[in-house]
Order: C-alpha cells, then sequence, then structure tokens
C-alpha cells in the first residue's frame, strides 16, 4: 500500500472524494434533466401525451418512457460502475486530474515513496498559491502592476512545478514494473551479467530523473515559501524594485535552468 503515513493517504482519499462527488454531481443532472423532459412531454400544460388515448399518443408515451429508462441506467452504470478511461498525459490539466494520474502508480512497491512524495507537493502547491495570492490581494490592489508581476510570476513557476509532474507520468506510462523486478536483482535472472546490467542501468534512470523532478519542485516549493516571507516584510515597493529582490531572481534563475534542461 503506498499510503503509508497519514498525510499521504488523506490526500489521496481527498482527490477520490472529490471525484466521487463530481460523478453523483452528473448523475443527479441527468436525473433532473430526464424527469424535466418528462414533465414536458406528458404534461398537458405542455405536450401533453397521453397513454391510453389512442395508438400514436400510446406509442410515443411508451416509447418517451423506454428511453428515459434505458437513459438513466446507462447514466448509473457510466457514472458509478464504468471504469473512468485512462487520460492521455497530453490532455492532463487540472489539478484533480494529475492526482488520478499519479494515483494510478501508487501500488509499485519501487515508487510508493516518490509517488506519494509527489502526492503531498502537490497538494502543497495549492495550499501556497492560495495563501500567496492571498497575501497580495492584502498588500497589493489586484489592478496594480506590483500585484500582476508576483501573480505572472506565481503562474510561471505553477506552470514549471506543472511540467516536472507531466515529464514524470511521461517515463511512468513506460515504467514496466514487472520487468523491473525481473532485472532488480530480487529474482534470478538467465540474461548475461552485462545485458543485465545494461537493463538495471536504464531502469535506474527511469528512477533517477523521478527523483531529480521531484527534488526541483521541492525547491519550486521552498522558493514559493521564501517569496511569500519577502512579500510579508515589504512595506512599499515600486514595480521596478521587484526583479531586483532576492527570491524573485533566484525564482528566474530556477525557470530558466529547468526550461533549458526540459528542452
Amino acid at each position: 500500500m503506498l499510503y503509508n503515513d497519514k498525510e499521504s493517504r488523506k490526500i489521496f482519499l481527498q482527490g477520490s472524494v472529490r471525484l466521487g462527488v463530481t460523478k453523483y454531481i452528473k448523475l443527479l443532472g441527468l436525473t433532473l434533466g430526464v424527469i424535466a423532459l418528462n414533465i414536458v412531454v406528458f404534461s398537458r400544460g405542455f405536450i401533453g401525451i397521453e397513454i391510453g388515448r389512442n395508438a400514436l399518443s400510446s406509442a410515443i408515451g411508451v416509447t418517451f418512457l423506454v428511453a428515459s429508462a434505458i437513459t438513466l441506467t446507462y447514466g448509473c452504470y457510466r457514472f458509478l460502475f464504468k471504469a473512468p478511461a485512462v487520460l492521455p498525459v497530453k490532455e492532463i490539466k487540472t489539478h484533480d486530474d494529475y492526482v488520478e494520474a499519479l494515483s494510478r502508480f501508487r501500488r509499485i512497491k519501487v515508487l510508493e515513496e516518490d509517488i506519494g512524495l509527489a502526492l503531498r507537493q502537490l497538494e502543497r502547491l495549492q495550499k501556497k498559491r492560495s495563501t500567496l495570492l492571498e497575501v497580495l490581494k492584502q498588500r497589493f490592489d489586484p489592478a496594480e502592476l506590483s500585484y500582476k508581476k508576483f501573480a505572472s510570476v506565481i503562474h510561471e513557476v505553477e506552470k514549471l512545478f506543472y511540467l516536472n509532474v507531466r515529464s514524470i507520468l511521461n517515463r511512468l506510462l513506460t515504467f514496466d514494473a514487472s520487468e523491473f523486478e525481473s532485472v532488480s536483482g530480487r529474482k534470478p535472472s538467465p540474461l548475461p551479467p552485462e545485458l543485465l546490467q545494461a537493463r538495471k542501468n536504464v531502469y535506474g534512470e527511469y528512477l533517477s530523473f523521478t527523483k531529480q523532478s521531484l527534488g526541483t519542485n521541492e525547491e519550486i516549493l521552498l522558493k514559493l515559501d521564501q517569496l511569500m516571507l519577502e512579500i510579508s516584510r515589504l512595506d512599499s515597493l515600486e514595480p521596478g524594485d521587484i526583479d531586483s529582490m532576492p527570491c524573485m531572481r533566484e525564482i528566474d534563475t530556477l525557470i530558466k535552468q529547468t526550461q533549458y534542461y526540459k528542452n
């Protein structure tokens, strides 16, 4: 089990609850839509279809009721029982998308600590972003140039953070856990030592890249903490002074270095 600490388990459960609530909301919307259509079709104040009045009216009424039942049955299956389709990495956009995508790897033993850390980092980013924007609103008017400059930097940092998570997911999609087990030394292998070592090196690169990306994201979270501290100390600030703030310079360097590495 991946979540061997309370914080990681809580984060995953929160994501699962949000996804579950969304499904029930969609099902409720479908149900209310079907009910509304039935009211329109069978109410005398609207279309006024009556079963038993004549052959045509009965046929239409029965057909509509059957269609309504089929729609609700399919809706229940789709929203409550059907396994969600795996979202391609390039289509992942929201926080919950990233949580769900990472959670698919939570039962791979060799990845459990890294995935747990990645999920905690996602949750921490959300909290820090919300707190930073709230601090900015207290210090500056949203229409001010200073506010817009800080908000733009926070947005760029957030994009960089999710870019790292996206890169991790791209590599994990090609990670074969059973293959890793066969070359990890935990089970006897018939492969020649040289080939076995070469394959170990390949899987070592997977793990190394994941840890490197997580390390970069941890550094991003630290920079956001430092930025929050520097903003809280400000009494007055001209827009031109923002770029000279120590933390802003460090964040700018981090963004440039990481973008260069990604390219």
